[in-house]
């Protein structure tokens, strides 16, 4: 019998010398979903293979049970995903809507030029944030399916997305004043 040391430590030693093959793995499974990071779920899993309880049964052969697990995941995630919005096709539409939430609805839209500063913004945020963000504001996640999907709590991720939305208003605030 293997103890729950010698598993943490195989564990260890299997992750840090496979660690790009999972990737790569995982990429190649989910290279269909660009909403997806291999590096997210390779870590996802490790997170909770190097949680698991210490009554749990010894691991034997702890590349299957890796790869098992990293397709299991993969599973899951291709079973909650909900239709993919494609950003690029509607995102005029989505920016639009988001930047009312800082500037109210105008008679006369909004230009271009804030519109791509808008997306910049977006993506300078934090990865967390910008997450939070394309999944609420652009797919059309709610906040229950968020949370069960990435493990956070609904209300942290209410603040996360508050924090998120003033970081967006301060730049574009910051831009609008620099060009008038």
């Amino acid at each position: 019998m293997v103890s729950d040391s010698e598993n943490y430590k195989n564990l260890r030693t299997f992750f840090n010398e496979e660690y790009h093959s999972l990737k790569t793995y995982t990429q190649s499974r989910i290279d269909d979903a660009s909403d997806r990071d291999a590096e997210d779920i390779v870590q996802d899993v490790a997170l909770k293979l190097f949680s698991r309880p210490d009554t749990a049964s010894p691991i034997h052969n702890i590349a299957g049970f890796v790869y098992n697990s990293i397709r299991n995941r993969i599973i899951d995630i291709m079973r909650t995903k909900k239709e993919q919005v494609h950003i690029e096709n509607d995102m005029g539409t989505k920016l639009s809507q988001f930047t009312e939430l800082f500037y109210g609805k105008s008679d006369n839209g909004y230009s271009e030029e804030m519109k791509k500063e808008l997306k910049k913004a977006i993506i300078n945020l934090k990865p967390v944030y910008r997450n939070i963000i394309k999944a609420i504001d652009f797919e059309g996640y709610t906040y229950s399916e968020l949370s069960m999907q990435m493990g956070i709590p609904k209300g942290t991720l209410m603040s996360q997305r508050h924090r998120a939305i003033a970081l967006l208003f301060k730049e574009l605030e910051t831009k609008k004043e620099t060009k008038n």
